[in-house]
């Protein structure tokens, strides 16, 4: 049995494609999901990295724009890596991604007026 996962959240910023030589390509983005908490002060975003792959990706860059209320359907999977930390010491880093199967939109398109008109009045 394959694993499911499927997250409301808003979109943290513009969906980036990376082309390989194969042909095939990867959308990335990040959603912010609430975490829980008893106090609202602690209420922070859970970030979660999701992966597009081909014509899923092209679907996510033509509709997906930052700040914008989706959910998100796809397998829960882990990138692991290499990287170094600040003494040069050797460590790997496991991350957890979504690996996209579909999304729907959610709530209003964010409309960037509304933002600037806000900052403009404070």
């Amino acid at each position: 049995m394959n694993n499911q996962l499927m997250l409301f959240g808003h979109v943290g910023q513009v969906p980036e494609v990376k082309a390989f030589t194969s042909g095939h390509k990867v959308t990335k983005f990040s959603v912010a999901v609430k975490d829980f908490s008893n106090k609202a002060e602690d209420a922070k975003p859970l970030w979660i990295d999701v992966e597009a792959w081909d014509t899923v990706g092209d679907r996510v860059v033509s509709a997906i724009t930052p700040g914008r209320e989706i959910a998100v359907t796809g397998r829960l999977a882990i990138n692991e890596y290499q990287t170094t930390d600040g003494d040069g010491i050797s460590v790997r880093v496991s991350k957890p991604i979504l690996k996209l199967n579909s999304f729907y939109l959610a709530g209003p398109k964010p409309d960037p007026e509304k933002k600037t008109k806000k900052t403009k009045a404070s």
